[in-house]
């Protein structure tokens, strides 16, 4: 029995597909499970000196034993916690770029906002998404409309006189 080329070609490609890796790149969630990144690891339990002298227990207040965690992480992640100890108060050095990004009013919920319209878009672009034949990159696909060619935007910027800094040619050579 002889098995016609056409089909090995076939057999193989679909072997390749099958190994590809969508990642974070899949437009559906991955599932129902915790948000790792909300997780945030506190430092180890130690008794009190007196038991008789604990506070009373404040729902949201401060924990004795890791006061500030949330400036221990921006300390870990490489911040000043100094200025999280600021609260919502802006560096001097950068009150201008402030006052020039909000010259034209700002929308004080505008993450809540972007994020309630892109899952409306990608549940609007996953209704086509489950009629794919092959596994391929369904996040390109759907934000490929709002994606910008960073080589055509650097050739505009140039010819309006712009100066730009060099860029890596086109074709990747």
């Amino acid at each position: 029995m002889k098995i016609p080329f056409g089909v090995i070609v076939l057999a193989g490609i679909v072997a390749l597909a099958g190994c590809s890796k969508g990642g974070l790149r899949e437009l559906q969630k991955p599932g129902t499970g915790p948000d790792e990144f909300l997780v945030l690891p506190a430092k180890p339990l130690s008794p009190p000196e007196s038991y008789a002298q604990l506070p009373v227990p404040t729902p949201g207040g401060a924990n004795i034993t890791d006061p500030n965690p949330n400036a221990d992480a921006v300390a870990a992640l490489g911040g000043s916690p100094a200025l999280l100890a600021a609260g919502d108060a802006v560096p001097e050095r950068d009150l201008a770029l402030v006052r020039s990004s909000g010259r034209y009013g700002v929308q004080p919920d505008i993450r809540e906002s972007l994020a309630a319209e892109d899952a409306a878009f990608r549940k609007r672009e996953n209704r086509t998404a489950r009629f794919k034949l092959f596994n391929v990159d369904r996040y390109s696909d759907a934000y490929k409309r709002q994606t910008l060619d960073p080589h055509a935007v650097n050739q505009q910027f140039r010819r309006a006189g712009v100066p730009t800094p060099s860029a890596p040619p086109a074709d990747g050579s």
